[in-house]
């Protein structure tokens, strides 16, 4: 009895040990990211009154890491609401170190992912400003394109984030590539492609649709996305339930309702969702300790949602205007996807190539198997990048809808 009450107690001593420490390192972090923050914010905070026009660059600095052939710049421009209200942006830019050809250089519009919505999430002042970007960032440069990455307006810049906004994400898109325009050392032309993942790949096909309304004395010659956030119906369907619903659905419950009144996310959530989802929202998806709340909700078998929002009418019409339309055949259009995708799962997007395919689109699909969601982008990265290069060159744009998907959709 005497040797199992003291190994009972060595036990609970280790296991307070462990929880102090983790929660030491948690509290320096936070203080860190604090100081952080705070010695950023004076250069995202915009004039007033801002400058009108939308593309102007506000200020830059460097960024302070260091890619192989090229700079890296933070910059701060004017983007619009959907109103066509300016605000400011942050954003990253990448410029390569080779000289400018006649014309001046393509660029290529770089959408990320969710990442949530505080200050520290926005990838222009986080302490990973390159994450995401392996494989495809320094060849880009290495071909003599420009990056530009839009943080998006309202993310680590005054105001909300409109997440899943369409007409929000398209003109933060193009706003940034007629920013970088204006930077002299940029030498930028006016051809440009879209590339996005997640959020971001959302970003990129609604580009697709709106980028020559928004911006009609740039040429978009092409839209790529690794796993994007697309068929909004079928995932919200399928992942409300679950540990998706409690990491995305607070930030679409921030985001929406500022553009639509009619929609009220206190009906559709449990009391502990209620209670939580504006703090939540503001945690970078990155936290860990997010990431064990959030695991901590699923084990315990606590929801986000009381219901399936798709159920709930006001919703499910709003998830249906954010949809993007199959894309016309003179916009080509890649997706990349993973079959392992646990987030953006796998099936809607089978479901959006053979609807694509149906109207026209000059749609090719990427399959990669056993893929998850987190490395879309980065496994699909080089097969994005060759082909934007052959839309650069005005090469003819590949169709595969003769490949039928590797998975299985369901039924209706």
């Amino acid at each position: 009895m005497r040797r199992l009450r003291k190994f009972i107690i060595w036990a609970a001593v280790i296991v307070l040990t462990l929880a102090a420490l983790g929660a030491g390192a948690y509290l320096v972090q936070t203080w860190q990211t604090d100081q952080r923050q705070d010695a950023l914010e004076p250069f995202y905070t915009p004039p007033d009154p801002l400058p009108a026009t939308p593309g102007t660059v506000i200020r830059t600095e460097p960024l302070g890491v260091e890619v192989t052939g090229g700079t890296a710049l933070r910059m701060l421009y004017v983007t619009q609401r959907p109103t066509g209200e300016p605000v400011a942006s942050g954003a990253m830019v990448f410029l390569p170190t080779s000289p400018a050809p006649n014309g001046g250089r393509p660029v290529v519009a770089w959408a990320h992912g969710t990442v949530g919505m505080g200050n520290s999430c926005a990838p222009s002042r986080s302490t990973n400003p390159l994450s995401d970007t392996n494989n495809w960032l320094e060849p880009m440069l290495a071909r003599g394109w420009v990056v530009v990455a839009t943080d998006y307006a309202g993310l680590g810049t005054p105001g909300d984030e409109l997440y899943l906004v369409a007409e929000a994400e398209a003109r933060d898109v193009v706003n940034s590539v007629r920013a970088v325009r204006n930077l002299p050392q940029a030498d930028a032309g006016s051809r440009y492609a879209v590339w996005g993942h997640s959020q971001g790949g959302h970003s990129s096909l609604w580009t697709g649709h709106l980028g020559e309304r928004l911006a009609p004395e740039l040429s978009l010659v092409g839209v790529a996305a690794a796993a994007p956030a697309a068929e909004l119906v079928d995932i919200m369907g399928a992942q409300w339930s679950g540990l998706v619903g409690w990491a995305i659905g607070p930030e679409v419950m921030v985001s929406w309702p500022v553009m639509d009144d009619a929609l009220n996310p206190p009906a559709i959530m449990t009391p502990g969702g209620a209670a939580a989802y504006e703090r939540l929202a503001q945690e970078c998806t990155s936290s860990k300790v997010l990431a064990l709340k959030l695991v901590a909700r699923s084990y315990e078998g606590k929801q986000f949602f009381n219901e399936n929002p798709i159920t709930a009418p006001a919703w499910r019409s709003y998830a249906q205007d954010q949809t993007p339309d199959p894309l016309p055949a003179s916009m080509p259009v890649f997706i990349a996807q993973g079959t392992a995708d646990e987030v953006v799962l796998p099936w809607p997007n089978a479901r959006l190539a053979e609807q694509w395919c149906k109207a026209g689109s000059a749609l090719s699909m990427l399959w990669l198997g056993g893929v998850n969601h987190n490395s879309a982008a980065e496994a699909g990265g080089p097969a994005a990048l060759w082909w934007i290069a052959d839309r650069f060159a005005e090469r003819p744009a590949p169709r595969t809808c003769d490949q039928p998907p590797p998975i299985t959709l369901p039924a209706n």
